[in-house]
């Protein structure tokens, strides 16, 4: 079972679910969520990664355990992300995201160019403008703040220009892995996100956008493979 953390950054609360490994010499990895998911999405995939290394998985603001503050953007993410990476105070990391985590993990990695060992992106594409539409909100609690939904969906739907220089300034070396022809994220815009980044491999898993979630025996194999390289 994991060990609960809390990590404070500013005036906001982080909870992490933290797998510690035997070897405390291979880099660390730190596992970033979906759009309403939480760290424990990672439970399957962390408890196979951290037989040969510590692994860190975050609420991101607005989901789980973590403070819920109203404000959201993918900005916001990112300071939250590299703050507590900050704070852990574990060196450069092996730093893994889905979906939206996908998409905060390649900030961090511009942001924090050296402190990002190697990136996994899974099922996430260069961001192109899309029509815009919010989904309607699930009956009943939910494990993350609506509000974050409301306020990140038309930032994902009317991308930012500047994302051509977030993505130029990744240098970290980065895995893309592709969901296939069942996932909604058009697949060309992942090649399109291999082709744009400095160092980069695309490998496709044809499982959908849940890749980790529907096959996480290969999804395992393929992301230790590319760690330990």
């Amino acid at each position: 079972m994991p060990e609960l953390i809390d990590i404070t950054v500013g005036d906001l609360h982080f909870s992490l679910r933290v797998w510690q490994a035997v070897d405390k010499y291979k880099t660390p990895a730190v596992l970033l969520h979906a759009t309403g998911k939480t760290a424990s999405d990672w439970d399957v995939i962390a408890s196979g990664l951290c037989t040969e290394r510590t692994v860190y998985a975050v609420d991101l603001r607005g989901h789980g355990a973590s403070d819920w503050p109203g404000t959201y953007s993918l900005k916001l993410f990112a300071q939250d992300v590299i703050g507590i990476l900050d704070q852990l105070d574990i060196g450069a990391v092996d730093l893994v995201g889905h979906s939206l985590g996908g998409l905060v993990a390649c900030r961090v990695a511009a942001e924090w160019q050296g402190h990002v060992h190697k990136l996994v992106l899974e099922d996430i594409g260069y961001p192109h403008p899309r029509p815009p539409g919010l989904p309607d909100r699930p009956a009943g609690d939910l494990p993350f703040d609506w509000h974050m939904v409301e306020q990140v969906r038309p930032e994902i739907d009317d991308p930012d220009p500047g994302w051509a220089d977030i993505v130029a300034r990744i240098t970290a070396p980065t895995l893309l892995i592709g969901g296939g022809a069942a996932s909604h994220v058009p697949q060309e815009h992942v090649a399109e996100l291999s082709d744009r980044l400095a160092d980069a491999r695309l490998t496709t898993i044809a499982a959908g956008h849940l890749v980790h979630e529907t096959v996480p025996d290969e999804y395992l194999r393929t992301l230790i493979a590319f760690l330990t390289q």
